[in-house]
């Protein structure tokens, strides 16, 4: 998640579970811990793929951030002399802060490194946009709420209700996400594809409007799905990927890591000068990509390793102009048919 929303999940816990005369300076320290792991974006790990596929790696490992918070609150108890108060409510208040920040983003698309060292893929359950004003606000009122009156009684009230909610919020997408894959397998049951390889995540800004992907042997499909605006199955559009390019490139090293990385969830094609070029599907949609990179050079007859590059493309922001409408109009009515693509 963005910046803002893990500083104020992490200052929430940590106000809510600290004593109430040091809540300020929980608050505080709360937003720093739960801001910590992603630090790790300032390291460069050599390439593009590297940087790309090493973030929430070893940062956000539960392996690390459990040790981690022990030593920093060993630290604290024999420096500050709150902790030494009430050392159990403060190692409470770092562990959450820190654990939380992984376990949030894992449900986002990008996906999170749970158990680095270990060779299993990102975590994506991808229930939450990146950013989702409808989780981070409550959080950010009781924060503010804590912060400007840190004694008062209601201040822990506004901290557990912001986490209240927003724990709710993560639930219903929870919901909503089971809901939208069991319309889109209703959609595909008696194809072929009724049990293929599927990724569902929600649309900028909200967990009401869903994309899905669907891999297919020549490419994937991709689909929406409203939940206040499904008026028929989910409708897909089937779009082509080199797929023979990328299992012909498969032993090169960063094709390999973005495949394990992704879940296998990418678009393949190969430029005119023999690049081969692969979008992450899980972020974006057709034809516009966050994540794209130059991954390997066609030669005669093998392919090889490349320095590899992120393609900075120029993303059409107008494709966001349709969301609101997608959300609540479905996109074969009239109302939609004109203004949602």
């Amino acid at each position: 998640m963005d910046s803002v929303t893990q500083a104020v999940l992490g200052a929430s816990i940590a106000g809510v579970c600290a004593p109430r005369g040091h809540r300020r300076k929980a608050l505080v320290l709360g937003a720093f811990l739960g801001t910590l792991p992603d630090l790790d974006v300032f390291i460069d790990f050599g390439d593009a793929v590297r940087n790309y596929t090493y973030h929430r790696g070893f940062s956000h490992s539960l392996f690390v951030l459990v040790p981690l918070a022990a030593v920093l609150w060993l630290g604290l108890r024999r420096w500050w002399e709150p902790v030494r108060a009430a050392p159990g409510r403060w190692f409470t208040a770092i562990l959450l802060a820190l654990v939380t920040h992984p376990l949030l983003d894992a449900h986002t698309a990008y996906g999170t490194q749970l158990w680095w060292p270990l060779s299993t893929p990102p975590t994506s359950w991808a229930t939450l946009f990146i950013i989702d004003p409808v989780f981070t606000l409550p959080l950010l009122v009781g924060v503010v709420a804590a912060f400007i009156k840190p004694a008062a009684r209601g201040s822990a009230m506004a901290l557990l209700g912001g986490l209240a909610i927003s724990t709710s919020y993560i639930g219903w997408s929870w919901f909503a996400k089971t809901t939208v894959e069991h319309n889109a397998r209703q959609a595909l049951a008696g194809s072929a594809l009724h049990d293929a390889p599927m990724f569902s995540v929600p649309a900028p800004f909200n967990t009401l409007l869903w994309r899905i992907v669907v891999m297919t042997e020549d490419g994937y499909l991709e689909g929406f799905d409203s939940l206040v605006a499904n008026d028929g199955p989910v409708r897909f559009e089937h779009y082509r990927s080199d797929t023979r390019s990328l299992a012909a490139a498969a032993d090169i090293w960063a094709v390999k890591r973005l495949r394990w990385f992704s879940r296998d969830f990418l678009k393949s094609t190969v430029r005119g000068d023999g690049l081969l070029v692969l979008s992450d599907l899980r972020m974006g949609q057709e034809p516009y990509y966050v994540f794209v990179h130059e991954a390997a050079r066609r030669g005669n007859p093998h392919w090889h390793a490349i320095e590899t590059r992120r393609v900075e493309d120029s993303v059409d922001y107008g494709v966001l102009a349709g969301v609101w409408r997608r959300i609540w109009h479905d996109p074969g009515s009239p109302a939609c048919r004109q203004d949602c693509d």
